[in-house]
């Protein structure tokens, strides 16, 4: 591990970046990318998150070597530049709009939002998206959420689907294309009560309920899985699988479905100090806490923090509770062997990938033991 982020850390140096940064690894992506294609169904075709991968230069590196143009979005900014960036990318809301941000949108037309399929998850909202296809005099396409096992909305039921496919017809310019599953719950699941691979068996069941509730025009996405899923899936119902934080492998996503897959994105920041540290206060306060195992003997502070993410680097470096978190200059405790010198780069794991890899500004880009690129990210807002 230390020789790896010592490369890391010389790549840094010779490309002269000297802030936090977020550093790709490219060849591990890469690495990561040829798994998904040595496991992943024949049946079943990928379709990228975008919120997950929110730079487009990755979008379209990953999306090359997956032989895929089917994106998953979430952020009407977001959707409107994977559109022009790829002109023939098809969108699937991966969850439901406000009408009134997809009225934005449309009327606003700085994309052709023809290629994208808005989600419907009520009733209400297919109303609501029938009368603002009337409105507008555009047909849309929309797809169906449905609630196969994590509760988080969506149509609960085949019945509850079938009513609202009753209802379509009274809304001539909505169009159904299919429907939108998701299972995130299924590797969660303990033994006690069937554990992952029953949660997911029954996952694809349901689906197989609500799919038969669709006309054979109404099938073209059958969308279905994440990261943490996807490769599981064998001869379901399902045509395709969203994946996205599968491809960098933040530590949220160490799951059985992605073994093997290796850690593409850290966060890099500078070592500004290595202290002996004192609390506030009476020395001697410092000294039992340190006695007791409770406060560190050595530490140093970070240029930034407040991450969502975890050391990995140097190894042993713990946050603190006692000194808690801060986004200018994070503390975190050090072995009293560390050898770290201020000057030497930390490298924190990101948890997640949404939103981290966009805190940074352009993406680092290393691969064959230096820095290429800098790749720049989408928007958050």
């Amino acid at each position: 591990m230390s020789a790896y982020f010592a490369a890391l850390s010389e790549a840094l140096k010779t490309a002269g970046i000297f802030q936090p940064c977020l550093l790709l690894d490219r060849d591990r992506v890469d690495g990561n990318i040829a798994l998904v294609k040595a496991r992943l169904d024949p049946s079943l075709a990928v379709r990228l998150v975008d919120k997950s991968l929110a730079c487009l230069p990755l979008l379209s590196h990953i999306g090359k070597k997956v032989g895929t143009d089917r994106f998953m979005t979430f952020h009407p900014p977001i959707s409107a530049a994977v559109l022009k960036a790829f002109r023939d990318a098809d969108l699937l809301y991966g969850k439901p709009m406000p009408v009134g941000a997809a009225r934005a949108a449309l009327v606003k037309g700085d994309a052709d939002w023809s290629r994208v399929c808005w989600l419907i998850d009520t009733q209400e909202r297919l109303a609501e998206y029938g009368a603002l296809a009337d409105e507008i005099g555009t047909e849309l396409r929309i797809a169906f959420e449905i609630d196969v096992g994590l509760h988080r909305g969506g149509f609960a039921s085949p019945e509850t689907l079938s009513k609202a496919l009753s209802a379509l017809p009274a809304h001539k310019r909505l169009r159904c294309e299919g429907v939108m599953a998701y299972e995130a719950h299924a590797p969660h699941i303990p033994g006690l009560f069937g554990g992952p691979a029953k949660a997911l068996a029954q996952g694809s069941d349901r689906a197989a309920a609500f799919v038969a509730c669709l006309g054979a025009d109404q099938r073209r996405i059958l969308n279905i899985g994440g990261s943490k899923t996807a490769l599981l899936h064998h001869g379901g119902i399902a045509n395709e699988v969203s994946m996205g934080s599968a491809f960098v492998l933040p530590s949220d996503f160490d799951t059985a479905g992605l073994v093997g897959f290796q850690p593409a994105a850290f966060i890099a920041a500078p070592i500004l100090k290595v202290v002996a540290p004192m609390l506030p206060g009476p020395p001697a306060v410092t000294r039992l806490l340190q006695a007791l195992g409770r406060f560190p003997r050595k530490g140093c502070y970070l240029y930034g923090g407040k991450w969502m993410a975890e050391p990995v680097f140097p190894e042993g470096m713990r946050t603190n509770g006692l000194l808690g978190l801060s986004s200018n200059q994070q503390f975190m405790g050090l072995p009293v062997d560390s050898v770290a010198r201020p000057g030497d780069y930390a490298f924190l794991r990101p948890t997640q990938s949404e939103a981290v890899l966009q805190q940074f500004g352009p993406i680092a880009v290393f691969s064959g033991g230096r820095i290429i690129d800098r790749w720049p990210v989408l928007p958050m807002m």
